[in-house]
């Protein structure tokens, strides 16, 4: 019944065959919309194929505006509808390439969670990942530690959700800038950054690991939080107003005659929410065979008809509504709480841990980071609450900036991601049943945007 269901070892051979027979077909038509670039993928189908074009498109910070998916069988077929981050049409050229390249023959297959297409090559740095309880200036003393072991932050990338924090930190060595491969001393960052993150109150669930393998960031804070359970609403610290959980919908339903189950998401639009959803749903090994996206107003509306790996469609309830609150967790990790504040400047050994400092000593919360370095120059961006989750005070803000330079630290207003003007879509859960043959028709490319 299910394209998957054969041994992994002869499916993996059978993908390969078949990808080698069929390689991916893919094109960038920037001539029958009038707002939007349309890229067509054709390929064969393998588990994760979605999920690898999405990545790319994340990765070139592409925005897409709709998109609809179809990978019944053996065969992979979508149009996306993107734009650049300033809402104009796409102009990289290298789109195709890299898209065709996710899904040719030399890359790994999804099957292994832990090995994900990597952005951060694994011979340059020590990769570290944590996760714990979050709790007001932790991430000050993880980066103090650091600084202590003479460890050097090139990258790292912080989220924190229903009182948990996963983090993904990329080191080197501050004398030598190569990766750190002692064991006693690989073994001795591990034991203090854990007896950190245990603190008094998290003694059994805190968590660190090294590695050397190259890592998708944002797609391994997805896996490490989902690990974490941080998906359980059951805690009571779960933090989220009634008024936002409202701005959010995710139902899942059946769809018996065809026999799928059918996802439905509802929620502010964001960058990369379509990343989240795809991921989250592949990570918790499930097929997307069909889908429609619709993102070109304040809201984003997502249709997925799933089945598990196994070919069935979900069966009980307590499934359904761990597919709901997982979907929920992916949304709102990634969703900016507090003031956003970016640091721009010269490099230098510490810095992190001078700046944190700064912040815990003024009643600031770090609730997400972004850590960057390109050259000799820090690109990092903070996103800071009070030590209650509010919102910080103006006087408070100045005073932070005073301390570490005006001209270093900025407040920043988040981008915005709007649409170009155009009606935003109506969108129902039978829509992509009812419009099937028009959507295979628009896939082939034997039918011109409406736009």
């Amino acid at each position: 019944m299910d394209f998957w269901t054969s041994s992994l070892p002869l499916d993996d051979e059978f993908e390969k065959l078949v990808i080698r027979m069929n390689p991916p077909r893919v094109t960038v038509d920037n001539t029958s919309s009038r707002t939007t670039t349309l890229i067509k993928v054709d390929s064969a189908n393998k588990r994760g194929s979605l999920l690898e074009v999405v990545q790319v498109l994340t990765d070139m910070n592409l925005i897409v505006r709709r998109a609809y998916i179809s990978s019944d069988g053996g065969w992979f077929m979508d149009v996306f509808h993107v734009t650049d981050q300033n809402g104009k049409k796409c102009l990289q050229e290298d789109v195709a390439d890299r898209i065709q390249q996710s899904l040719g023959p030399r890359v790994r297959s999804f099957r292994s969670v832990r090995r994900s297409v990597g952005v951060q090559a694994a011979l340059e740095h020590t990769t570290i990942e944590l996760t714990g309880r979050d709790r007001p200036g932790l991430l000050s003393e993880v980066f103090a530690i650091l600084a202590d072991l003479k460890c050097n932050v090139v990258a790292a990338e912080v989220w924190t959700h229903n009182s948990r924090m996963a983090s993904v930190v990329y080191i080197t060595d501050d004398e030598t800038g190569l990766p750190i491969d002692n064991p006693d001393r690989l073994a001795k960052i591990k034991h203090l950054l854990l007896y950190v993150l245990r603190g008094d109150i998290d003694k059994k669930n805190a968590n660190t690991a090294v590695s050397f393998c190259s890592t998708h960031k944002e797609r391994r804070l997805h896996q490490l939080m989902y690990a974490d359970r941080d998906y359980d609403i059951s805690d009571g610290d779960y933090s989220c107003s009634t008024t936002d959980r409202n701005k959010l919908n995710v139902t899942v339903d059946d769809c018996t005659d065809k026999g799928y189950t059918v996802v439905n998401l509802r929620c502010p639009d964001r960058p990369k929410l379509l990343f989240d959803t795809v991921c989250t749903l592949t990570d918790m090994q499930y097929v997307v065979y069909h889908g429609t996206v619709i993102a070109e107003g304040p809201e984003a509306y997502q249709e997925y008809y799933i089945r598990h790996v196994d070919g069935y469609p979900i069966s009980s309830e307590a499934e359904r509504q761990r597919v709901i609150h997982c979907l929920e967790a992916a949304v709102r990790r990634r969703t900016s709480e507090g003031i956003k504040l970016e640091l721009s400047g010269e490099d230098r050994f510490g810095l992190l841990s001078d700046v944190t400092r700064i912040f815990r000593e003024n009643g600031l919360s770090v609730c997400r980071a972004e850590v960057t370095t390109r050259g000799s120059q820090a690109m990092n961006v903070f996103y800071v609450t009070d030590v209650s989750g509010n919102p910080v005070k103006s006087e408070t803000i100045e005073a932070v900036r005073k301390e570490i330079g005006l001209t270093i630290l900025r407040v920043k207003d988040e981008p915005c991601s709007k649409s170009p003007s155009r009606e935003s879509g109506k969108f129902s859960l039978r829509d992509l049943v009812r419009s099937r043959s028009e959507r295979f028709l628009y896939n082939l490319g034997l039918m011109k945007s409406s736009s």
